[in-house]
């Protein structure tokens, strides 16, 4: 019974699902663009453009520029970032780069080495002119 119990709790919790992942280990050399969302936990020399999210995970490795409309940064980018919408950098993450980003989210421990700027949202003022 305590076993159907625990197969049932995690069937209940939705897992992380991404469309594409570079595993640990793995290096990809080139530029990647996907429609959908992306985990990195091996090494990308090349830029990443992406119409998801994308995760960088503890293990991940990024040299070049990214763009997506989320991004979860655990591991090392080198390179600037460009988020839609928000940019958070965890505990283990380090940015060296710059960021333009709608939302910018820096767990205690995490790095940013680089400068920030904000998406500017039109105002009605600035629409009827």
């Amino acid at each position: 019974m305590f076993q159907k119990k625990e197969k049932n709790k995690a069937v209940s919790q939705p897992p992380e699902t991404f469309d594409t992942l570079i595993g640990e280990g793995n290096l990809l050399e080139g530029n990647l663009t996907s429609p959908q969302s992306l985990r990195i936990d091996g090494k990308v020399i090349g830029d990443i453009k992406t119409e998801g999210t994308l995760h960088i995970g503890e293990t991940g490795r990024v040299e070049g520029s990214v763009s997506a409309v989320n991004v979860i940064l655990s591991g090392i980018v080198d390179g600037n970032i460009e988020s839609l919408e928000t940019l958070r950098i965890t505990d283990k993450g380090k940015l060296i780069g710059n960021a333009t980003i709608k939302t910018l989210i820096i767990d205690e421990n995490g790095v940013f080495e680089g400068n920030s700027k904000m998406h500017q949202e039109k105002s009605q003022e600035q629409d009827s002119e």
